[in-house]
């Protein structure tokens, strides 16, 4: 089946991903994410959830198969043109991947900087989505002082704090109350409503069910959809869902 990828923010065909002579970690792997779409990666310990994120943000290429991001075949890109493709892109990753050195606000701060942004600009963005996940009075603290909690909020609010395109999370509540996660699932939200597609892995069945947007199940290296999972609004990237049945890739 062939996708036109313009009209996607992710599209995967036939992905295929093994580490060295092992066995392929995802299998046939199939989808199509349209722009401000917003779906939950689930599937147990294992499936593959946190390859096919890496494969997603670029850390990796496939063993086989097609990926396209924002219109573009990944394996006709130039080298030089990845760093530009990957800043559209935010991460939070499960091991933070934050800079020991630099205080909670420069963390977040960090990205507006190397996008050169104005200081003035800068402040007032970074105190702000500090203050909404909680951190507002830990905003100059050094990184080893924080919690792990704490560290992920770090994280998740230097991910969010470009507005990107395409925002991935892996296990982003984890290490969180549940009332920090859902107040942080809001955020993710709000960005959506803002035209950013979401990705978000996690293993939280019950913050997926209270929000209910799709879900992409991995299991045994194999994507499934679930057409259950869906309620509200419904957009295009639910109906390329809808229409997948092939994603059962046995």
């Amino acid at each position: 089946m062939n996708f036109d990828g313009s009209d996607y923010v992710v599209r995967f065909e036939n992905v295929g991903l093994r580490y060295g002579l092992g066995p392929e970690v995802l299998q046939d792997v199939s989808f199509a994410l349209a722009p401000a779409s917003y779906h939950f990666l689930i599937g147990p310990s294992g499936a593959g959830k946190s390859s096919l994120l890496r494969l997603m943000y670029l850390a990796m290429k496939p063993s086989r198969g097609l990926i396209s991001l924002f219109g573009r075949d990944m394996a006709r890109t130039a080298r030089e043109d990845l760093p530009g493709l990957r800043r559209r892109i935010g991460v939070v990753f499960q091991d933070y991947r934050l800079l020991n050195h630099l205080s909670a606000f420069d963390n977040v701060a960090l990205p507006l900087r190397v996008a050169g942004g104005r200081e003035r600009d800068i402040q007032k963005h970074v105190e702000e989505l500090l203050s909404w996940v909680g951190l507002g009075d830990h905003m100059n603290a050094s990184l080893p002082t924080l919690s792990g909690g704490q560290q992920q909020r770090v994280s998740i609010a230097r991910a969010v704090i470009t507005k990107p395109q395409l925002l991935l999370a892996d296990e982003p509540t984890g290490n969180v109350d549940d009332r920090i996660a859902l107040r942080l699932m809001h955020l993710f939200e709000e960005l959506n409503k803002l035209g950013t597609t979401i990705v978000i892995a996690t293993h939280n069945e019950s913050l997926v069910k209270r929000l209910g947007h799709p879900r992409l199940r991995l299991d045994g290296g194999l994507l499934l959809g679930d057409p259950q999972s869906r309620r509200g609004r419904k957009g295009k990237g639910d109906e390329m869902l809808d229409g997948s049945r092939h994603m059962e890739a046995g």
